[in-house]
């Protein structure tokens, strides 16, 4: 019991005591902790006192891509624990291949009645993709939110990094250690965050060859495919998407005979977790998933609570972190 009210109440950030309160019916605790503290019961998976499990939280959609790529459940952990503090509890959707789909997931949403939904990359970001659900929740006037670039008109608040400063950083840092052939690996064609980081690189250099941009799919394995045709052409740094293309760009190297960085030079994007435990430790642009994430649930509580908020997308910056991937270009 002890333990329980210890975790609850780190949770929610109150005293053991106001949890105490709130379990026992006890008066002198506010409408918001005592859903914050009922909330965070379901997110660790304690049962709810019998007197009080006839209440039934506020739900919120959580939806995301995937669970490989650690960028998703860190998102998820903050975005989750965000919610819970304010007595909402969030309703994880995790897409699989040849799974539930995005479409389906907004459908079982709205037949919960969900309060709001929060989408951290998804469909939306890529032009191509189908698009009906959301118009659905905008029909229904459902709260939502979307993390990283989305596709224009849509009309959702967003919260995203900065893509072109991020390019800017990395392209930087690498010409900064004298490389001259710089490639890029970027998602699909029609996914809007790669567009926005082709397109600093282009305005960083205008005469950037099109066989230095490579497309992937988001793995490992996208990476490795990808990098393997950038050494190809002759590149010695590479600059990518996500975390698992770098790493698939190491490996590509490695399968090369190349030296990482002796001899080809890999940046990636986001910083996810155990990136200073690979071998080289990985050169990165952090994502500042802290701040992002509770942003997006300010913002979807505002609209909850009857608020209006702004459709314009909200930047944050990224953050160049300089490990062992990246060193000064070979000579000759």
């Amino acid at each position: 019991m002890t333990r329980r009210l210890a975790q609850v109440a780190k949770k929610v950030g109150v005293s053991e005591a106001t949890v105490s309160r709130v379990l026992n019916g006890k008066p002198g605790v506010s409408d918001s902790t005592r859903q914050a503290v009922l909330s965070a019961l379901d997110v660790l998976g304690y049962e709810r006192p019998t007197q009080l499990r006839g209440e039934r939280a506020r739900l919120v959609g959580l939806v995301l891509p995937e669970l490989q790529n650690p960028i998703f459940p860190a998102f998820a952990e903050v975005i989750g624990g965000a919610l819970a503090q304010l007595g909402l509890t969030p309703v994880l959707c995790t897409q699989t291949k040849g799974g539930v789909s995005e479409a389906d997931y907004v459908e079982l949403l709205l037949q919960q009645q969900v309060s709001g939904v929060v989408f951290a990359g998804g469909l939306y970001a890529q032009a191509d993709a189908p698009h009906d659900h959301y118009r659905q929740l905008a029909d229904r006037n459902i709260p939502v939110v979307l993390v990283n670039a989305a596709i224009e008109h849509l009309g959702f608040p967003c919260v995203s990094c900065d893509d072109a400063v991020a390019v800017e950083q990395a392209w930087r840092h690498l010409d900064s250690l004298g490389h001259e052939r710089i490639g890029l690996v970027l998602g699909p064609g029609d996914h809007m965050p790669s567009g926005r980081k082709l397109a600093a690189a282009r305005a960083l250099s205008p005469g950037l060859p099109d066989e230095h941009v490579a497309r992937a799919m988001f793995s490992l394995e996208g990476g490795q495919a990808a990098a393997t045709r950038l050494l190809d052409r002759g590149v010695t740094g590479i600059i990518c998407a996500s975390d698992p293309l770098a790493l698939g760009a190491v490996r590509a190297a490695r399968r090369k005979g190349l030296s990482v960085p002796g001899e080809i030079s890999v940046v990636g994007y986001d910083d996810s977790a155990f990136m200073n435990c690979t071998e080289p430790p990985l050169t990165t642009v952090r994502q500042p998933i802290e701040a992002m994430g509770r942003a997006a649930v300010e913002l979807l509580s505002a609209q909850i609570g009857g608020s209006s908020v702004t459709a314009e997308e909200l930047l944050f910056e990224p953050e160049l972190v300089v490990r062992g991937s990246t060193a000064q270009a070979p000579r000759g």
